[in-house]
């Protein structure tokens, strides 16, 4: 009997590799981008991206002090692209 229409068959842990992988990829992407081409609105609209951040985060546990950060995650249209590849990759192999 196949699964009810809308049910995913693909677990939360699956899909959270395959978009740490995507953002691996799009993120060698943009770097490669950024070292190879050439200066203009090309590289700026494939590079070009937003970094939201928080941190540093403190945690005091009395005998155990650390704190955490900052951290940021870097978004642009390459790693978006990456994304997507490994989704596709992803969808057709599974």
């Amino acid at each position: 009997m196949p699964p009810p229409r809308g049910h995913s068959r693909r677990s939360p842990l699956f899909l959270a590799l395959v978009l740490a992988a995507g953002f691996i990829t799009g993120g060698l992407l943009t770097q490669v981008g950024r070292s190879f081409l050439p200066p203009g609105a090309v590289k700026t609209v494939f590079t070009g991206g937003v970094t939201p951040s928080f941190g540093p985060i403190s945690i005091d546990l009395v005998i155990l002090k650390f704190a955490i950060g900052p951290v940021a995650l870097d978004v642009s249209l390459l790693s978006l692209l990456g994304v997507l590849v490994a989704y596709l990759i992803a969808r057709s192999l599974f």
